[in-house]
């Protein structure tokens, strides 16, 4: 990237800045400026960026941002508080997710018989995962019900981590239908990955997270660097994992839920990083996708594939979502309302960009341009309604409230989520 390029891209971030409090309760979010202006300045638009898909700052940045991402959400969830109190996400990860994927991969098995299951079963996985941050206005609305911010928060916080090991399952299994290696092959691949990448981050999880707690105890390490040292971790644990054939960010995923769960006390760094470095990484990544992801997608996109992203972000996730929460005395709104804000960002942007330059399967280039398509159309979409849905969500939920009880407003022990 060169200086054109980073100056362009810094005064993008002051410029936002310098309104960023007025447009925070406003239907313009900070991912449609960043990604509006990444497609005004790249190859969508003047095209006056140097940078390439093939430049190693973009997939550094990619890589990094999510591994930031992974580690810091994970390290925000009690297992012990989700167990007891958080019914609704887990409903959503054990029930809706394997579902939202199941249905998804049959829609794109049948709207793309050139795809087969396999394949199909990628564009599933990768358009799986959710992104609160596109529904910000949403999360952090106390008007809203606190047992559905954190549905959706608590959700958005593991998803990600979850779906990833299913991608890398689905990605072998392409390989080995395509007949481009052998079943042995890609069986011990997907184990090592999957095996190695938990073990891994667990281990470097709790044992760093217990020096560095320590230290902290004793006031041997002063507050930014206790910031710094506890996301260090995140890439200690990338990179042991790779180095010894497990995946990196399963590992960075497994190592921040056991610090969340160890070592609780250095969390509230973790999640200071996480509001201004970590949210600066994202930004960028979004800056990217307009300039360089978008305009390249484009060029590959069919009727069909953007049918598949409209049916992503509407049937293949409300169904899901609201078979899920069958049971829970929720009101049809609210079923709607959590079904609908199942934004993609980050981790479906990660999880292309893997399938697009790593591990190569046939039809990548497609599956790659309906997974932009999916990020795009969210971006855009949840951004926009957030504000006013939310606004819209909170009222009816209060007056439902004053008629009778609502199981929407039962008290709930909330997890430190944005």
């Amino acid at each position: 990237m060169d200086t054109t390029s980073v100056t362009i891209v810094s005064l993008a971030i002051i410029l936002y800045s310098l309104v960023s409090a007025r447009l925070r309760q406003s239907v313009i979010t900070a991912p449609i400026v960043f990604v509006s202006f990444g497609l005004l300045v790249g190859d969508g638009g003047f095209g006056v960026l140097e940078f390439r898909l093939e430049h190693d700052a973009i997939h550094l940045l990619a890589e990094l941002t999510l591994i930031v991402v992974l580690f810091t959400d994970a390290s925000r969830i009690d297992l012990k508080l989700l167990r007891r109190e958080h019914d609704l996400p887990i409903r959503l990860l054990t029930i809706g997710l394997p579902l939202c994927m199941l249905i998804g991969t049959i829609a794109a098995w049948w709207l793309f018989p050139e795809f087969g299951f396999w394949q199909a079963a990628v564009l599933a996985a990768i358009v799986a995962p959710t992104d609160a941050a596109l529904a910000h206005a949403v999360v952090t609305n106390k008007l809203v019900p606190t047992r559905i911010r954190q549905a959706i928060s608590v959700e958005s916080g593991l998803n990600d981590g979850l779906c990833l090991p299913l991608f890398l399952v689905f990605l072998c299994g392409a390989r080995v239908a395509e007949h481009l290696e052998t079943t042995a092959y890609w069986v011990q691949f997907a184990a090592m990955q999957i095996g190695l990448g938990p073990l891994v981050g667990i281990c470097v999880g709790y044992i760093g997270g217990k020096l560095i707690e320590r230290s902290a105890i004793r006031k041997w390490i002063s507050h930014s660097f206790l910031e710094l040292t506890t996301i260090a971790l995140a890439l200690v644990a990338y990179g042991a994992a790779e180095s010894v054939g497990g995946n990196g960010f399963i590992a960075a995923f497994c190592a921040g839920l056991t610090v969340g769960n160890v070592s609780r006390s250095i969390c509230l760094a973790i999640h200071e990083f996480a509001e201004a470095e970590g949210q600066l990484l994202t930004l960028l990544i979004f800056f990217v996708f307009g300039a360089v992801l978008l305009p390249l997608a484009y060029t590959n996109l069919t009727f069909t594939g953007m049918l598949f992203a409209i049916l992503a972000l509407t049937v293949l996730r409300m169904l899901p979502v609201a078979i899920s929460l069958v049971g829970t005395r929720l009101r049809g709104e609210t079923r709607l309302f959590v079904g609908w804000f199942g934004p993609r960002g980050v981790a479906s942007i990660v999880f292309a960009l893997v399938l697009l330059q790593e591990i190569e399967v046939p039809t990548r280039q497609d599956i790659f341009a309906i997974a932009m398509a999916t990020v795009a159309l969210s971006v855009f979409c949840h951004g926009l309604t957030a504000y006013p849905l939310a606004k819209w969500y909170a009222v009816r939920a209060e007056r439902a409230k004053e008629i009778s009880p609502a199981a929407e407003h039962e008290p709930i022990v909330e997890m430190p989520f944005r």
